[in-house]
């Protein structure tokens, strides 16, 4: 499920929102009310129960083959690590994405790929089922992995040349000592 071109997606669990309206959200840290969404290169992000943490990398022009080897994998372009306890919640969840018309939103931060909006907005049209979410990621060529414990990977994630993004990762298990 990726945006098409001028619009940007919002996934939700809930398919019966019907105006979208700015709010700082509790994890929020910046003091801005928005409505979220995100462009087609982040919408993979997403695939996910809203509370799941997830670790994610990729390659990017600046990566180095080395740590595209030994973090990604042979062949592998892009992976996103789960935590087993997760696993079945991702395989019964239902998430569906809302479609938005671009000029509506704004990139923020450095990636761009975030788009927010300060003003009330109203879906193009009714949510659409994502649909099963690991087939979404094999479809998207995306390795899914699944681990005992997110850390290990992210530290050396974010210590490499690759692009990388970690959402919701307070809710992980916590890190081994």
């Amino acid at each position: 499920m990726y945006a098409e071109p001028r619009e940007v997606l919002h996934f939700s669990e809930d398919p019966t929102i019907t105006r979208f309206r700015p709010h700082v959200a509790t994890t929020a840290q910046q003091p801005d009310a928005y409505v979220w969404a995100v462009d087609a290169a982040r919408s993979p992000d997403y695939w996910f129960p809203r509370q799941c943490p997830r670790a994610m990398a990729w390659v990017t022009d600046d990566s180095t083959a080395a740590d595209a080897e030994r973090l990604l994998g042979p062949g592998a372009r892009r992976v996103h690590l789960i935590e087993y306890v997760w696993l079945p919640v991702i395989q019964r969840a239902t998430l569906w994405a809302y479609r938005f018309a671009a000029e509506e939103f704004r990139a923020f931060g450095q990636d761009r790929h975030a788009m927010v909006s300060d003003h009330e907005v109203t879906p193009l049209g009714p949510p659409e089922p994502v649909g099963d979410l690991l087939a979404a990621h094999e479809r998207a060529g995306i390795e899914l992995r699944v681990t005992s414990n997110l850390w290990p990977w992210w530290d050396a994630v974010a210590r490499s040349t690759l692009g990388f993004s970690g959402i919701r990762l307070r809710n992980a298990a916590p890190r081994r000592a």
